[in-house]
């Protein structure tokens, strides 16, 4: 493939510039960001770079937007500065960096002025501990943040891991982490894929913003042709991705699956793609699907249900449209308001 041929993983292309030389000198050291809702495969993704070698190994994410910061205030003061530091030096993130409280105390004292500034504090130098000069960060909620991270860290390119929904929500509803409403418990798989069309929207949101440094990959591409799809990638980042040299290494997700199904890998039967055909109550799968079922078209998965709904469908559009609402407030309070703080539960021993 061409320098100006378009890379295209199921959406955005990019297109090289005249001047490639320059642009591709930059690009070697830009930081990867991959994002997308939880159990779409944004680890497998990222241990898949971190096997590739290049990149920082940071074993974690770093959950700066979503769950350290809003916990804090402006940290063009130095107070906050502080208070920035010092929570982070009593998580498990700073633990699992193999940094010392000397590396980066002076940096962030003086330097950081924002969320951004403290990520790429950190990061590089892990990365420049490790002898590198290229980090990724790998925490998938961070899609709620795009126009943040472009604006801070403007030369940050995004890798969008999109999932089959279904699949998607089985996973989420195995882990528990998208709490329904208390009259909704039963309905947990229905509100979970609803969680997962809400963040999927917002990432091709942010995307008309971010342009040329924007691409989406899907998940089962990964999968099912690995080396095709991560030479795609690789000329998007433009870094070596060489799948016999991820095979050998190995890291994390790579060698051990990262599936909630945790019986599956010793059994022999582990398929994270479709198994939503097999695990779903048939009426649950029609409400879910009658649910996203116009978004998974619009990506090109195909909606199979034949069977009844259990969710009427003037009821699944008052669910959708209640836990959207929900979760916009819920964001807009967090980013744009002081009162972020009180939906952010998690104290150092949580981070």
């Amino acid at each position: 493939m061409s320098v100006r041929e378009q890379v295209s993983i199921g959406a955005r292309p990019f297109d090289a510039p005249v001047a490639l030389s320059e642009t591709l000198n930059k690009r070697m050291k830009q930081p990867v960001f991959i994002v997308g809702a939880p159990r779409s495969g944004t680890t497998l993704l990222y241990h898949m770079l971190l096997s590739a070698g290049g990149f920082a190994i940071y074993l974690t994410e770093s959950k700066v937007f979503d769950l350290v910061f809003p916990q804090l205030g402006n940290l063009s003061e130095r107070e906050n500065r502080r208070k920035a530091l010092d929570l982070w030096l009593q998580s498990k993130l700073f633990t699992l960096s193999g940094l010392d409280r000397a590396h980066i105390e002076s940096r962030i004292l003086n330097e950081c002025r924002n969320g951004g500034d403290f990520l790429k504090i950190v990061m590089e130098e892990i990365a420049r501990k490790q002898g590198l000069d290229r980090w990724a960060e790998n925490t998938p909620e961070h899609i709620l943040y795009l126009a943040a991270i472009k604006k801070e860290i403007p030369d940050a390119i995004v890798i969008h891991m999109i999932r089959d929904g279904r699949d998607v929500a089985l996973s989420l509803q195995k882990k528990g982490w998208v709490r329904p409403f208390p009259w909704d418990k039963e309905r947990g798989a229905l509100v979970a894929g609803l969680y997962w069309e809400w963040l999927l929207d917002k990432g091709l949101e942010y995307q008309k913003t971010i342009g040329r440094d924007y691409i989406e990959v899907r998940y089962e591409q990964l999968v099912s042709h690995p080396e095709e799809t991560l030479a795609q990638i690789a000329h998007f980042i433009d870094h070596d991705l060489d799948y016999q040299q991820i095979q050998r290494v190995g890291i994390g997700s790579v060698s051990e699956p990262n599936t909630s199904f945790k019986g599956e890998p010793r059994s022999g039967t582990f398929d994270p793609v479709v198994r939503w055909r097999k695990e779903f109550p048939p009426g649950e799968l029609a409400a879910l699907e009658e649910l996203i079922g116009p978004t998974l078209q619009k990506l090109g998965y195909p909606v199979t249900s034949s069977e009844p709904s259990s969710t009427p469908r003037k009821n699944g559009k008052r669910m959708r449209t209640a836990y959207r609402s929900y979760w916009d407030l819920k964001l807009w309070l967090k980013t744009q308001t002081p009162f972020g703080r009180f939906f952010v539960k998690a104290g150092p021993a949580d981070l």
